[in-house]
């Protein structure tokens, strides 16, 4: 209760959409029943209003997780303790992104279009209107009222970004762990990278192999004619 009761909120009146980013250290065995847990509390909305919004686990010799939701206030404090229990908060960052601009954006937004679409219905009733001037009318209001339903949609997404909270939350093994399958990873690959350091060199031989010949070929036939045109020379100037 201390927690929920001490959970960051956007001030009345205030049109704040907060996110939060955790890293969390964790025997790496525990990291996939940990993940399991946070997303069973969220979607059971254990600790209020919740939506798990992303999963991931990665395997092999370092272990990590993380998952994403979207949580009341209240509930912030609470699931970020559940995914902290028996681990450690190795880092946690907190911001909140102003939307009062863009509440009042859309806020205006839907205003002129519901008076526009008022305007026209008015204007639809009259009995002189003539069936081009109708059509087009029909077609205008189709258009508001396409925009309006963005724009409800614009203004439902705001509303829920700052009535809850974005909370994605990142399991790790603790650093001795991850030293420790570091140096096991590195003797794994010695031996894929040794064959493939050594394929690596046995392909360039034998790209390298042909410039070679010719090149050999090509001295020794210039070396031959040079020995052959000094002889001439020297029997030129014996005479």
């Amino acid at each position: 209760a201390d927690a929920a009761a001490g959970a960051v909120a956007s001030p009345e009146g205030a049109f704040l959409a907060y996110e939060h980013d955790i890293r969390i250290q964790l025997d790496a065995k525990r990291i996939s029943e940990r993940v399991k847990a946070v997303s069973a509390a969220c979607q059971s909305n254990r600790f209020g209003d919740c939506a798990v919004l992303q999963v991931g686990e990665e395997g092999g010799e370092t272990r990590s997780g993380s998952i994403r939701v979207r949580i009341a206030p209240k509930g912030v404090e609470p699931i970020i303790a559940l995914a902290g229990e028996g681990g450690d908060v190795a880092s946690r960052n907190t911001h909140a992104e102003d939307l009062a601009q863009q509440v009042a954006d859309t806020a205006l937004t839907q205003t002129r279009l519901q008076k526009e679409h008022a305007q026209l219905q008015a204007y639809q009733q009259r009995s002189d209107m003539k069936v081009a001037d109708l059509l087009a009318v029909s077609q205008r209001m189709a258009e508001i009222e396409a925009g309006l339903e963005q724009a409800n949609k614009e203004a439902a997404q705001q509303r829920r970004r700052i009535d809850t909270q974005l909370v994605t939350l990142h399991f790790e093994g603790p650093a001795g762990q991850r030293s420790r399958s570091d140096i096991g990873k590195a003797f794994s690959e010695f031996g894929s990278i040794f064959t493939t350091s050594i394929a690596f060199v046995i392909r360039a031989v034998a790209a390298l192999l042909p410039v070679g010949v010719v090149a050999w070929a090509v001295g020794a036939v210039g070396l031959a004619l040079w020995r052959r045109r000094k002889r001439r020379k020297a029997a030129a100037a014996a005479r």
